[in-house]
């Protein structure tokens, strides 16, 4: 946080060493090394945090960001897109939607602008393979007779490269006189680099970063802009828009990171801070404010809950719910159901947890929703001893869980079938779902599971052999 990332990224290196594969640290590493200028390495970790969950959020919007940084506008829009339908109370996720959308417009234009022509050999490559050939084409072959240069792109207009390039149009020409001295050229460094190579690499890179900027948002939107900044200040001096959605999406990042980190008080109390701010300014600076409030209740409720403080996360979800109701926002109508469930669960309100869930069925928009929302409520009428329902809804959730292909929620949903059938003494087709729930804990290689499924073998196991005895003398 005090921008010192090279510390930061050996301490996140050692923190790997002792918990190898931790999504968390991973990302975390990832924004280190995208701030140091390595985008390669940021990348491979923000898909490594995805390669055992391919639905964390943080990790998704770390690729997204990553891969807008490298100029793939395309592919971070395909990502900032899958974050925000996981998680579209997020504010960050549709900030990134909005800035890939117009990059990609000030990159081609308009869809209607572009015409695609059916040729042979079509082949798909993306914006960085496209740089790194680029790069390898900079590489220069002396002969005798030649002299240092590079391969020049197109040339620019040096006051539209100095706005683009800012402080470092020095840096640049700078790069560029050294190319005349020959001998400095032909030189090397004690690594046995070729001082030609890196300064042609300079050059390049910052080539491909006025050409990212020029993509990002031409001179000519940047001069617009300026000008309409300039009349809004004059007319109304109030908050930029910009500043405040910035105050917010750095706000909601503290608030998630420090509950996921482990301190729901810090983030409880960031999250009230918060709430505090938005509610005194008006609808004009915050448009989404409603929308916003409410998932600062919601996010207020999530640290409570993990305080253990039941009853006041209880509150702060209902007021998340009624927020979303009056204003018609039906993701987040699902998203303060689904909370409101899990504290009715957590309380013991069984009855309540089921009756809120299934008000939330409907809403549900994917097979994995459904699979874990169809667990929890089969799980609450087991607690009920109404193994019946319990039985039923550990069907629909092994049903929904074999349509998305998840063997951890196949695990759980076989087990929760188990369960109900050996409370409606169904012993035989019980022992028949244990061990196929084993295999599945054998095929993920979840020890626990496994010793736990064994245990419940043997109890039921013992059930029907005293079943079948019982008949014997009957």
């Amino acid at each position: 946080r005090r921008g010192e990332y090279g510390k930061a990224l050996g301490c996140f290196n050692n923190a790997l060493k002792l918990r190898a594969g931790d999504k968390h640290c991973l990302v975390a590493r990832s924004k280190c090394y995208l701030k140091l200028g390595d985008t390669e390495n940021s990348l491979k970790d923000a898909e490594a945090s995805l390669q055992n969950d391919k639905t964390f959020s943080k990790g998704l919007y770390q690729k997204a960001e990553t891969l807008y940084t490298m100029g793939d506008f395309e592919f971070a829009l395909v990502f900032y897109h899958r974050g925000y339908r996981l998680r579209p109370e997020l504010q960050k996720f549709r900030l990134g939607i909005e800035k890939s959308q117009e990059a990609i417009v000030n990159c081609v234009g308009s869809p209607s602008s572009v015409k695609l022509e059916n040729k042979e050999d079509l082949c798909f490559i993306s914006r960085q393979a496209e740089s790194k050939k680029a790069n390898q084409k900079l590489q220069i072959k002396l002969t005798k007779d030649q002299k240092w240069t590079r391969k020049q792109k197109p040339v620019r207009n040096p006051k539209t490269e100095r706005q683009l390039l800012g402080e470092l149009y020095a840096d640049k020409a700078y790069l560029e006189k050294l190319l005349k001295d020959e001998d400095l050229m032909e030189s090397r460094t004690k690594q046995g680099i070729k001082v030609a190579d890196l300064v042609l690499s300079g050059i390049s890179y910052l080539d491909t970063r006025s050409e990212f900027w020029q993509q990002q948002k031409p001179i000519y939107a940047r001069v617009r802009e300026r000008k309409l900044k300039q009349q809004r200040w004059i007319q109304d001096k109030k908050r930029k828009p910009a500043e405040v959605g910035r105050y917010i999406v750095k706000s909601m990042e503290d608030i998630d990171m420090m509950l996921t980190g482990g301190s729901p008080e810090e983030s409880c109390k960031k999250a009230e801070r918060v709430l505090k701010t938005i509610q005194g300014w008006s609808d004009d600076e915050v448009p989404n404010k409603n929308e916003l409030i409410g998932n600062l209740h919601s996010c207020i409720g999530s640290a409570q809950l993990e305080m253990g403080q039941l009853e006041a996360a209880l509150q702060s979800h209902k007021m998340d719910l009624e927020l979303a109701r009056q204003n018609d926002l039906p993701d987040a109508i699902s998203r303060a159901l689904d909370n409101i469930g899990r504290v009715y669960a957590r309380i013991g309100k069984f009855q309540q947890a089921i009756d809120t869930w299934e008000e939330k069925i409907p809403m549900a928009k994917s097979s994995l929703e459904k699979t874990w929302l169809f667990h929890e409520i089969g799980r609450c009428y087991l607690k009920l001893n109404k193994a019946e329902a319990a039985q039923n809804y550990g069907q629909k959730s092994l049903q929904s869980a074999d349509e998305e292909g998840d063997v951890d929620w196949q695990l759980h949903a076989t087990v929760l079938v188990a369960q109900a059938q050996v409370k409606l003494k169904d012993y035989h087709s019980a022992i028949m779902n244990f061990e196929k729930a084993l295999e599945k804990a054998k095929l993920i290689h979840n020890e626990a599971a496994q010793k736990a499924i064994i245990i419940a073998l043997d109890d039921v196991s013992k059930s029907f052999i005293e079943e079948l005895n019982e008949r014997r003398e009957e």
